[in-house]
């Protein structure tokens, strides 16, 4: 995804610093990772980057709406860039595999939230947990041969 940050920020009234330019750079292409991740990415080209200016930079960086994060999976949140379309994560528990799928998707749960507790979501948090497609697969597989292995 091209986005040209310079004038996304200037527009906001902030310019694009070189660690603010290195943090969009790392998350864009890192997709979803955690600051310790990001920092990492940052290092390889500026060693004296700290964490605390990583954690300072996707604050003001989601605070623009350039980047936003979500808790997928326990420690640090991971962080992505906030394109224009929100986005639910499916979170493998075997593979750790992450896949976005369109908020649509879970339009029907969000309604009955909203009609039942008049609760409304923050679907760019959402992160759904359970086992992708291959390795559903791969259990399917193991279990056919222990099965066959127990006859």
């Amino acid at each position: 995804m091209s986005t040209d940050w310079k004038s996304d920020l200037r527009r906001r009234g902030y310019r694009l610093t070189p660690q603010r330019q290195l943090v969009l750079e790392a998350v864009d292409a890192l997709e979803h990772a955690t600051p310790e991740d990001i920092l990492c990415e940052v290092r390889k080209t500026a060693s004296g980057v700290n964490i605390s200016t990583v954690y300072r930079t996707l604050e003001l960086l989601e605070e623009l709406g350039l980047v936003s994060h979500a808790h997928i999976g326990h420690g640090a949140p991971k962080y992505h860039l906030a394109g224009r379309d929100h986005h639910i994560h499916l979170v493998c528990r075997d593979c750790q595999s992450v896949i976005e799928t369109d908020v649509e998707v879970a339009a029907d749960f969000a309604a009955t939230l909203q009609q039942s507790f008049g609760f409304t979501t923050d679907m760019r948090h959402f992160a759904i947990f359970g086992r992708c497609a291959d390795c559903t697969a791969l259990r399917a597989a193991a279990g056919s041969e222990n099965g066959a292995a127990a006859s």
